[in-house]
């Protein structure tokens, strides 16, 4: 039987934006609330805000990129085409720390919500039984997935609704004010504290950009999945900013117990034991729910490389002829999850960060060469993708340099592998063309 070549359209406007807010796991706002309030001295809606305003910038230039070419593989493939293949390349390999490792980490935070309420339960358990599940659903197919997604997304969202709708309460009872400009600036914050929270805050956004990974996927892909880029960024921002904000009134201050797992505290403040287990369930399914995109979203990306070539092909290119899923991917990012047995949610979650703003910024980049080459609207094709790739490179900077360091090495790696796949930058990595 003919091996296949391309995936197979199933997914509307709705499934893709569900995708997209699944794999941003609206409630990882409060998964990584006391980590980004202690960054901020207690102004986490400011870091949302700011991560949120440079988002969009960057959510716009993959709208346009996705339009340009829809194909499987974001930056990799938009850098590639508009900028050069050796960069692509680099970019694609970089984005890997991004998408090949973010389930790990979403892994990882569900699980250290579960081991706060369950400590006689090891850690690994709780990983372990996250990677088989997402594995499992994600090899049986993208219908079956983006169905699992939209059950989820549902009761993530109730989860959200009485967090939000609670605290305000309390707040109150507390007899506080409802309108307060202290969660967003006070005396102990400063720029300097927002932006290291909006570096690690912009972890929440990743996701709008994953939903170009699944553009052969969909139909009207051209029209679709730009779309579904901008509706994610906003719908997801929007609630990190509220559900921030509800939460800062209700715990002023960056002072927690156990930072990891700060909003669960809060959480049986607001609303008791019952609703405290409520929470842990809405996280832990948000969690999954970000974890079944996140793998899908990891697979594709080396479906893309590995049918170019630049990954082995007869594994990453390889896809079920009747699951129609490239299943080795999606093996191979569940067996990486493992890692999370030895690192920290804020190292993690830092070091993802590396991938995607190094993507961001070159997707803006391919913008920019595009209007160098073709010309076009000066604002949406100059102007707002330099504005994204110049606060891109400012989050970068902002990172730790744990992450900083992990993150070139890794890309120094990337160099060496181009290097001997192109005899020493002599040739072009290896592409598979498409018929329009």
């Amino acid at each position: 039987m003919k091996q296949r070549t391309g995936l197979t359209p199933h997914l509307g406007l709705r499934s893709v934006v569900l995708f997209g807010l699944a794999y941003m796991a609206p409630l990882i706002v409060l998964g990584t609330y006391g980590i980004v309030a202690e960054s901020t001295n207690g102004t986490v809606p400011s870091a949302y805000l700011l991560a949120l305003v440079a988002m969009l910038f960057t959510a716009a230039s993959y709208g346009l990129m996705a339009a340009r070419y829809p194909v499987a593989g974001s930056a990799y493939t938009y850098v590639r085409k508009a900028i050069d293949s050796r960069v692509g390349f680099l970019v694609g390999w970089a984005v890997l720390l991004d998408y090949f490792f973010l389930p790990m980490v979403i892994w990882l935070i569900g699980a250290a919500y579960l081991n706060a309420q369950f400590p006689s339960v090891p850690t690994w358990v709780w990983v372990v039984g996250f990677i088989l599940t997402t594995t499992v659903l994600n090899i049986l197919g993208i219908k079956v997935a983006a169905g699992a997604n939209f059950v989820l997304m549902a009761f993530q969202i109730l989860v959200i609704v009485f967090f939000f709708v609670l605290s305000l309460r309390q707040v109150v009872v507390d007899g506080g004010s409802l309108l307060s400009t202290t969660p967003f600036l006070h005396e102990g914050s400063s720029l300097t504290t927002i932006s290291a929270g909006a570096a690690l805050a912009a972890y929440a956004f990743l996701g709008f950009d994953a939903v170009t990974t699944l553009i052969e996927e969909t139909h009207e892909p051209r029209k679709t999945i730009p779309r579904a880029i901008l509706l994610t960024a906003l719908i997801g921002g929007a609630i990190f900013v509220l559900l921030a904000y509800a939460t800062q009134l209700v715990h002023p201050g960056s002072t927690f117990d156990d930072s990891s797992s700060a909003a669960f505290e809060i959480a049986k403040t607001i609303g008791g034991t019952l609703f405290g287990a409520v929470f842990l369930a809405g996280l832990v399914v948000a969690q999954f729910a970000s974890g079944i995109a996140a793998q899908a979203g990891a697979s594709r990306l080396m479906y893309a490389m590995g049918r170019d070539g630049v990954l082995p092909k007869r594994v990453f290119a390889y896809l079920h002829q009747r699951l129609e899923t490239p299943i080795f991917g999606i093996a191979l990012v569940g067996v990486v999850g493992l890692v999370a047995l030895t690192l920290d949610v804020s190292t993690s979650t830092s070091f993802i960060n590396f991938g995607a703003f190094t993507a961001f910024t070159f997707v803006n980049l391919s913008v920019i060469a595009l209007y160098v080459r073709e010309r076009g609207p000066v604002l949406t094709r100059l102007v707002f993708p330099a504005i994204g790739a110049v606060v891109d490179i400012w989050l970068l900077t902002n990172l730790d340099g744990i992450a900083l360091t992990l993150g070139l090495i890794w890309l120094g790696i990337g160099v060496v592998y181009l290097a001997v796949l192109t005899r020493v930058f002599r040739t072009a990595p290896p592409e598979m063309t498409f018929e329009d």
